[in-house]
């Protein structure tokens, strides 16, 4: 018998894959599945930003291998976006790394300062990358209960003082995915002093920058003073200017974390295609009018989202900002999991949606809604869920009771 490689071994199985297998399964039969699960954004990229990459490709000179770091152009362009929107002075030169969507960018930071056996702080419910990351690279993860006030700090510290060895670095992701949950510059001037305390490396994932809602933009762990000392913020232009597929995303912030980021991405890749990159500038630093108009678009979709499901009987906490809504199970089905409530909405529904387990064990009792259909799509989901929860718990799916935690 071959063994199971060893990183591989450290991967659980993927959470969502028993839904995606029932969801792709209920298309083939010819059911219409409303996909709010998948954070896949449905808008268009902006036109200008399509039209420079089109001008940019017809060049032959850009066919060539890029720059691992990042062209100077963009590099720039990045840096002019953080001292226009959080008064953030960074340096193009050794502040800042582009790199293939923050998710890489994540992952790459991980392998760049992860020494065996190192230990990580992460919230719990989170994006997977945040942990994951780490554990591909030999790390090993303590959980802190995902919040954005005093008690998340109070877990940073408990997590400090009960592991060993000593924590290198936690995770702060604001706006949160899944949760939706933001943060103040209050919040992050105490994270920032606890951090330096406590001797550790902040990585901010700032993934959701421009998608909030009601007037309240996000601000950056950076805007504190003395954070650049111990932080590493990743953005990314896939959810701002609507780019999932363009991979296109930044690591910014203390130089010599920056450095050794830049110095394992020079042994993977040679960034990404130039037009993707000169694209990406233009996005940065031409007409901001179709991030006003996107963030519009997806407020007027949360609304819809929140008022239809009222409505429909199941109550969606409005989401102060991502493209995500973090809502409990209806009662009557709590007991079955996260799961396999996801499931039962495509077999009865033919609504897809995240298991909240999928991001952490905290994330159970949740499922994760995503805003990237229009809003007629949202309007008929919560007809159909009206419908599925009218029926109550009877005729579900083929779960017994042993099955679906209940005694």
């Amino acid at each position: 018998m071959i063994e199971e490689f060893h990183r591989i071994k450290r991967l659980p199985p993927y959470v969502f894959a028993e839904v995606n297998r029932l969801k792709a399964a209920a298309r083939a039969r010819g059911a219409d599945i409303i996909d709010l699960g998948m954070g896949n954004p449905d808008l268009d990229t902006p036109k200008h930003i399509v039209e420079k990459l089109v001008e940019t490709v017809r060049k032959p000179r850009t066919h060539r291998y890029s720059a691992s770091k990042g062209i100077p152009g963009l590099r720039r362009a990045q840096a002019s976006y953080y001292a226009n929107r959080f008064g953030v002075k960074l340096d193009p030169e050794t502040q800042i790394v582009a790199t293939l969507g923050s998710k890489e960018g994540f992952a790459n930071m991980a392998q760049a300062i992860t020494a065996p056996g190192d230990v990580v702080i992460v919230p719990n419910p989170t994006y997977p990358i945040h942990e994951f990351g780490f554990i591909i690279s030999g790390g090993a993860i303590r959980h802190v209960e995902a919040s954005n006030n005093e008690d998340f700090l109070r877990g940073i510290e408990r997590a400090v003082k009960h592991s060993i060895p000593k924590p290198i670095a936690v995770v702060l992701s604001y706006p949160s995915n899944p949760t939706a949950m933001c943060a103040t510059l209050d919040f992050y001037t105490e994270a920032v002093q606890l951090c330096k305390k406590l001797g550790l490396i902040i990585l901010s994932d700032l993934a959701y920058s421009e998608l909030y809602f009601d007037g309240n933009p996000p601000p950056s762990v950076l805007q504190v003073p003395g954070a650049v000392d111990i932080t590493v913020e990743f953005t990314s232009l896939s959810k701002t200017y609507n780019m999932p597929g363009w991979r296109m995303g930044f690591a910014v912030g203390n130089e010599r974390l920056i450095g050794a980021l830049a110095r394992v991405k020079s042994y993977l890749d040679y960034g990404a295609f130039t037009p993707i990159q000169v694209a990406a500038a233009a996005a940065l630093t031409g007409p901001q009018e179709c991030v006003e108009e996107m963030r519009q678009i997806y407020q007027s979709r949360r609304d819809v989202l929140v008022k239809s499901f009222a409505q429909a009987g199941w109550d969606v906490p409005p989401p102060p900002a991502t493209m995500f809504a973090w809502v409990p199970i209806p009662e009557p089905f709590k007991a079955l999991g996260s799961v396999e409530f996801s499931k039962l909405l495509i077999e009865k529904a033919d609504v897809a949606v995240s298991p909240g387990t999928g991001f952490g064990e905290y994330g159970e009792g949740f499922v994760r809604i995503a805003i990237v259909e229009n809003e007629h799509r949202i309007r008929q989901a919560a007809r159909n869920i009206k419908k599925f929860l009218a029926q109550g718990t009877t005729g579900m799916h083929n779960v017994l009771p042993a099955e679906a935690g209940v005694r």
